[in-house]
């Protein structure tokens, strides 16, 4: 688990393996990685992999993404989307995945789908919508099925192919983001913007 584009090199390495004919002959399309957004060496793997990069987007502003994602304290939209513009462009049939985790109250509103529709304007893409798993040690919430309908509304109303992901192992702790039960240890969190304090009641 962690970040893959850490290991860029031993990762691109692999994924030749799994798409090689002499190697396990997966299809490109059927092989995904993700990367919560480290720009230079998503470059590097649009460039020299045929393999599907997949984002963590999470959010539609900075003030949100740089809360729940501190990468984009280096990386921030306008660099992670205008560097993605620029590559795709390049790249005949090539589509990244964008994955959207739904935080009630914090990322779900329809203003955000609005946005977000503005934000991957010129962006080959797919959308995958992914309801948040609980666990100890967050204070975030899924949001409601009602509302991921209404989102998914407005964003494949624009034209991109949607996904709603549901969840799938949170019964055993082996859901997205889940890493079985923490035990006593708590996670670090990052303070929450002022405007969000009483959404998360804290």
């Amino acid at each position: 688990m962690g970040e893959p584009l850490h290991n860029f090199d031993n990762v691109l390495r692999a994924a030749e393996i799994i798409v090689d004919g002499h190697g396990l002959h997966f299809s490109p399309h059927k092989v995904t990685v993700s990367t919560s957004g480290l720009v230079p060496q998503m470059k590097r793997f649009i460039r020299e992999s045929p393999c599907v990069l997949a984002v963590s987007l999470n959010a539609t502003t900075d003030e949100v993404r740089n809360w729940i994602m501190p990468i984009n304290r280096k990386y921030n939209l306008d660099m992670l989307l205008t560097m993605l513009r620029e590559e795709i462009g390049q790249r005949h049939k090539f589509k990244v995945l964008f994955e959207y985790v739904m935080l009630a109250g914090i990322n779900d509103s329809l203003d955000d789908a609005r946005r977000l529709v503005s934000l991957v304007e010129g962006i080959p893409c797919k959308i995958n919508l992914i309801s948040f798993n609980r666990h100890e040690g967050s204070s975030f919430i899924p949001s409601t099925k009602e509302q991921m309908l209404a989102f998914h509304k407005i964003v494949a109303d624009a034209g991109y192919v949607t996904f709603i992901r549901h969840s799938r192992g949170n019964d055993q702790m082996a859901a997205c983001g889940q890493l079985g039960k923490p035990g006593n240890s708590q996670p670090p969190r990052m303070r929450a913007p002022e405007r969000f304090r009483a959404t998360l009641a804290i």
